[in-house]
């Protein structure tokens, strides 16, 4: 059984001091050696572990056939963001683990080949595409990828979409949450020029709910609103010190970084501090994000504490890889109790104690428990935690007669509808989980947007 074509990573050693992408991708060989080890199995399984169920098969034989175009093309019927998923979906859980290939062998690499598909034609001239628009203007509230995918199903089907962002610039968590080295700015750009052309139009530096609430939006004319912003709202530990100076959430330091171009020092000067000993608590990979990003903005040691053991992680295996091949310390088995500061109010260590796994929660991972006498002290200079976040409550507290629950996710029925007759909602304001699930609850609420649209 032939073997999986790895993908070419540039040397741990040199990428960990710049911000220049990690994984530079198949050459045409390797793509066409890999497209070969699909089976085009009669039954493909792994559609059915796709979120927006792209017809994986159909794809990988355009490619086989050289032919890039006619690959995306399929890729576009159901994606609006393959360069996007082909760098940051866990196709190692969804597509790739339902790979036939993968239960005596290795799977073939979806994702991989999805990459080059989307970047082997980034350059070329785009077709005119034409679609007869129908007047029925849809409003978008968030450009994330739950917003874009909706509104891009929307665009296809001839209606008018007009996306609202809060920010500065378009993408959402796909601009400010993921560093450049995984997924970089001007690849992101392609994608969203592509939706541009296609007719969306895009209003920024609108925050919906305080420059225009959702009503203004339907009294301006839009038939339906689709909420996609995302959760913003960072996860505290609730243990002393934790105000301390120098203690970020990971949300607001990738965002420095990230929309205020701390990678491209020193062309530009962000505020943002740069640690020498930086502690990074959490496992997903926010976490890796935030310790590998750290790490570049010149810090001497990046130790990453978590409380289950690596097994247990949330983070992708290959990100995993990537931070040790990097230097990034994992401290597992390890929970902070405690941030000690400074006579300047600044921090300098973090308490810890070790911990044990015992029985399983509901989710099915064992639960950690402290062991006791355990505590110990690791120095350091900067924190930043990256424990998860939770829905920004400013639009649901704004919007009348809009239900949430108690953590604040905008409560949807099977058709993504919110309790407000014509408002839907996906993405990480109804469940946080994925890049590729939000798009797949964007699509998803698409069709119901065009069902109500239909019947109203």
């Amino acid at each position: 059984m032939s073997q999986k074509i790895k993908m070419t990573q540039r040397d741990s050693q040199i990428r960990k001091k710049d911000f220049k992408e990690v994984n530079i991708g198949y050459s045409k060989t390797e793509m066409l050696l890999e497209a070969k080890r699909c089976l085009q199995c009669k039954v493909p399984m792994c559609i059915k572990g796709c979120p927006v169920e792209i017809y994986i098969p159909g794809f990988i034989e355009c490619l086989l056939e050289d032919k890039p175009k006619d690959a995306l093309k399929i890729l576009n019927q159901k994606t609006s963001l393959p360069a996007v998923c082909g760098r940051v979906c866990p196709q190692e859980n969804q597509c790739e683990k339902n790979c036939i290939l993968g239960m005596k062998g290795e799977c073939v690499s979806i994702g991989n080949l999805e990459r080059y598909a989307a970047d082997a034609t980034a350059n070329s001239e785009d077709e005119n595409i034409y679609v007869e628009k129908n007047g029925i203007k849809i409003a978008i509230i968030g450009s994330g990828p739950a917003g874009l995918t909706c509104g891009g199903d929307l665009l296809k089907q001839g209606y008018n979409v007009t996306v609202f962002e809060s920010l500065h610039d378009t993408g959402g968590v796909l601009r400010y949450g993921i560093p450049e080295f995984r997924l970089p700015k001007k690849v992101l750009d392609v994608e969203i020029n592509k939706l541009k052309k296609l007719g969306m139009k895009l209003v920024l530096n609108t925050l919906i709910g305080r420059t225009k609430t959702i009503q203004d939006l339907f009294d301006e004319g839009f038939k339906a609103v689709f909420v996609a912003v995302g959760a913003g709202l960072p996860t505290f530990p609730n243990i002393p010190g934790e105000n301390l100076n120098n203690i970020y959430c990971s949300n607001e330091f990738l965002v420095r970084v990230n929309l205020m171009r701390s990678y491209d020092f020193p062309n530009y000067d962000t505020p943002v501090y740069r640690g020498n000993n930086v502690v990074i608590v959490g496992g997903g990979n926010t976490a890796m994000d935030s310790a590998r990003t750290a790490l570049r903005l010149g810090a001497e040691s990046v130790k990453l504490v978590y409380r289950r053991s690596e097994n247990e992680m949330p983070a992708r295996l290959e990100e995993r890889i990537h931070a040790k091949e990097e230097g990034i310390e994992f401290a597992t088995l390890t929970n902070p109790v405690k941030f000690i500061g400074d006579k300047n109010g600044f921090v300098k260590a973090v308490e810890c104690v070790k911990m044990e796994l015992g029985d399983p929660d509901e989710s099915g991972r064992r639960i950690p428990k402290i062991v006791e006498n355990s505590n110990y002290i690791i120095e350091t200079d900067m924190v930043i935690l990256a424990l998860g976040l939770n829905p920004n409550p400013i639009l649901p507290s704004l919007t009348d007669n809009l239900e949430v629950d108690s953590k604040g996710h905008i409560l949807v029925d099977k058709n993504y509808m919110t309790s407000v007759p014509g408002v839907f909602a996906g993405g990480d304001i109804v469940v946080g989980d994925t890049v590729i699930s939000a798009m797949g609850m964007g699509k998803q609420a698409a069709k119901s947007i065009m069902r109500y649209l239909t019947n109203n």
